[in-house]
């Protein structure tokens, strides 16, 4: 696409199905080197990641020759397949279905950064649910509570 320029920044939220506990310390930088191969191979930049035993923030330059459902499908059923063939867990490894995407301004990239970089300490005062709750407010995004972060049936 000859003279077609864009900067657009996103942060994608996910969580391990059911939001259990299952990324550990031990292969959790094996996941996000990963992840970031996904990303990179795709022709986006990965800005930042990290995240907590039972929920990823993937923060990219995003680059729209890709939608965005399918570099999700992508980054998620890859690393699911991954994590499942390292035998990282007992039984099998699945990400929830949904996702978050939340938009910055180049202005924002250093906030975001440390926000995501901070995300143990973040969560020493604030549970996931309530910290995605917050994002899709923040970002005024309708949604419907019914499909939020299904817990453990």
């Amino acid at each position: 696409m000859a003279n077609t320029y864009t900067q657009l920044y996103i942060q994608f939220v996910f969580a391990v199905q059911n939001r259990v506990s299952l990324i550990q310390p031990i292969w959790k930088n094996e996941l996000y080197k990963y992840i970031t191969g996904i990303v990179q191979n795709n022709k986006h930049k990965l800005i930042s990641i990290n995240g907590m035993p039972n929920h990823v923030h993937v923060f990219i330059g995003y680059k729209p020759h890709q939608l965005i459902p399918d570099l999700l499908q992508d980054i998620k059923g890859s690393s699911s397949t991954w994590i499942n063939k390292k035998g990282f867990v007992n039984g099998r490894f699945n990400w929830q279905e949904s996702y978050g995407a939340f938009s910055y301004s180049h202005s924002h990239i250093d906030r975001v950064v440390k926000y995501i970089m901070n995300q143990e300490q973040h969560h020493r005062k604030k549970a996931f649910r309530e910290e995605y709750l917050e994002l899709l407010n923040k970002f005024e995004i309708d949604y419907d509570e019914r499909y939020i972060l299904k817990d453990i049936q």
